[in-house]
């Protein structure tokens, strides 16, 4: 990768996008940029990598608590795990 200085466009994640878009160096510490700002948006925010941050659900806890349902009803598991197809709503259109 190519030294990066104050100013340049680098591609990092935007929070505020939730996308992979341009964004100016805004601040650095020693040869890394530290704060960029979105081309698209202007917010600023760390510089991330290209990376998104994890997902806000926690996998663990969902697991567990259907590990806990089967026990106490196991056929109540299969009908949660497998939601029923809505109805299509009756209305007019405009």
């Amino acid at each position: 990768m190519p030294e990066v200085r104050l100013g340049d466009v680098i591609d990092d994640f935007c929070v505020k996008c939730k996308r992979i878009m341009n964004h100016s160096v805004v601040s650095m510490v020693g040869p890394e940029p530290a704060k960029v700002r979105c081309r698209t948006c202007y917010s600023d925010h760390d510089y991330r990598h290209e990376q998104a941050p994890p997902p806000k659900v926690d996998t663990r806890k969902s697991a567990l608590f259907n590990e806990v349902l089967s026990k106490l009803q196991p056929d109540a598991t299969a009908a949660a795990a497998e939601p029923e197809p809505k109805a299509k709503a009756k209305g007019k259109k405009k």
